[in-house]
């Protein structure tokens, strides 16, 4: 059940009716040009280090150095910086709700910078690990923080494209690793992967230097009773100054009614993630989410195309960098077009085409390595190069992992609907990181069935089970499960709003 029409119909009305965009607005101009680098350095991070493993595995003395990891070795070097992330989940939300989302990025970003200076000084293999497990470790503080505060302060309309643009920008980490590698790999000395290695500090620099220009989220303020400071963003940013602003006043009004229910009648605690049918089905989908985004055949490529390309008789080094460096290139631009076409395009059908996409891909590009197991045709190899590319626009066609997280949690879960969706998706990474180079060994092309079958049935569940939320508020969203059991708690909120927004002054409760 939707909220009242008269009150959801009128803050849809405020911003279809807003033409003016986001650039020409010079608060909100502002709020994003420190916004965008302090909350999205950390896929920058993450897409580094995938990139930067993928690179590493075509440098012969970072090969050499640490004994020719293959297999077993080499998928616990990948996975362990998972294991890292894991570690880390219980901690998260708490760290999150009681100081905020601009602590939780400042958290994650100094570990994450002592991880990559570990890895730099990095002397055996041991050291290496830890390494990667200090750098798991400070991901899902930035990662929770970052979407977070994303998703909580953007403008309405702004806000599905960025949150989306949050998770596309794994590639700009993946552009900068691979370009590095590419120039770096013939360094005859260990500079040639201890270069790569000291640069994957700089994504966190960047967000421990932005963050400072950016406010707190303007929802966790009001439920910290400080919702005087939460207006003031709202109107500094959403209203471009102006008290009076329609918008910001039906803005506030919505956040004032979900948050002050929300935090009445809720537990806090991890119980209150399974106390409803409603709850329930929102951690199941976000752990859909999770999984599907690590399980749809992308860690393969994403931290072994060196051993992927291997299977089609790419040896070369240098061929490998470069295929690395195009596809982190040619990612960026599929993505990042993606994201802006979450605005316009509804969840379900964005994930319905993704998914289709790269199940035909895929199963074509299984058939073009049996092909090239049999012949050894150097056409069956480029065909395979070939599909690897045309499945990443597939890939990131459903850009939506945090978006959607967001969107399906009212406030007071959302920081731990953001640690279920990175746990599922950690659980999934670390075993793909750890067992991929495993059946490619064993089975070498072969492997890529079981993704195959799997994709199929990522199909099935998203056709069944993804309910739809373009163009609703975050506070609507938030009875996107309950149905006519809320309808009283509907009805409140409603008339606070209304209250809300038809005042001439806005009220500050002195509890929320």
């Amino acid at each position: 059940m939707s909220p009242p029409a008269t009150v959801n119909a009128k803050f849809i009305d405020l911003v279809k009716n807003d033409h003016t965009p986001w650039y020409k607005k010079p608060n909100l101009r502002s709020l994003y040009m420190f916004l965008v680098p302090a909350a999205m350095g950390v896929e920058w991070t993450s897409g580094f280090d995938g990139s930067i493993m993928n690179g590493l595995q075509a440098v012969n003395t970072w090969d050499a150095y640490f004994n020719h990891p293959r297999g077993a070795i080499l998928g616990i070097m990948n996975s362990i910086y998972s294991l890292g992330a894991l570690s880390m989940m219980p901690i998260v939300p708490w760290v999150n709700d009681r100081y905020g989302r601009r602590i939780s990025i400042i958290v994650g970003s100094i570990i994450m910078v002592v991880g990559a200076i570990l890895q730099t000084c990095s002397v055996h293999l041991g050291m290496f690990l830890a390494s990667r497990f200090v750098l798991g470790m400070g991901i899902p503080f930035a990662l929770s923080g970052g979407s977070q505060l994303i998703g909580e302060l953007a403008y309405h309309k702004e806000r599905a494209v960025l949150t989306s643009a949050f998770n596309v920008s794994w590639y700009i980490g993946g552009i900068i690793a691979a370009g590095v590698t590419l120039g770096t790999f013939q360094i005859p000395t260990d500079w040639a992967w201890r270069i790569p290695s000291v640069l994957q500090l700089v994504p966190s620099a960047f967000q421990l230097c932005f963050i400072w220009g950016v406010p707190e989220s303007p929802r966790w303020l009001v439920s910290k009773d400080r919702a005087k400071e939460a207006y003031d963003i709202l109107v500094k940013y959403h209203g471009e100054g102006d008290p009076n602003n329609e918008f910001v006043k039906a803005e506030y009004a919505e956040m004032i009614a979900t948050i002050q229910m929300d935090m009445e009648q809720k537990n806090h605690t991890w119980g209150e993630l399974i106390s409803t049918k409603a709850n329930i089905k929102r951690c199941a989908l976000v752990a859909f989410i999770g999984t599907f985004s690590q399980w749809s055949g992308n860690g393969l490529v994403s931290y072994y195309l060196a051993r992927v390309l291997e299977t089609v008789g790419i040896t070369s080094k240098r061929t490998q960098n470069k295929v690395n460096l195009g596809l982190n290139c040619w990612n960026l631009v599929t993505g990042f077009l993606a994201s802006y076409l979450v605005s316009l395009t509804p969840r379900r059908v964005m994930y319905l085409t993704s998914v289709t996409g790269m199940f035909i891909t895929f199963a074509a590009w299984t058939g073009a390595s049996a092909s090239f197991a049999d012949t050894h045709d150097t056409r069956a190899a480029s065909a395979v190069v070939a599909m690897i590319f045309l499945y990443y626009p597939f890939y990131n066609g459903a850009p939506l992992t945090y978006t959607y997280t967001i969107e399906l949690f009212p406030f007071s879960m959302r920081a731990k609907g953001t640690v279920v969706v990175q746990t599922f998706s950690r659980f999934a990474s670390f075993f793909n990181q750890f067992v991929n180079p495993i059946g490619l060994s064993a089975i070498g092309w072969k492997y890529y069935i079981v993704y195959t079958v799997w994709l199929f049935i990522e199909g099935l569940v998203i056709f069944f089970t993804f309910p739809e939320t373009k163009d609703k508020s975050l506070e609507d969203l938030a009875f996107i499960f309950e149905g006519a059991e809320k309808s009283v708690e509907q009805t409140k909120r409603s008339n606070i709003q209304k209250d809300q927004i038809e005042s001439t002054t806005v009220e500050f409760p002195e509890k929320v």
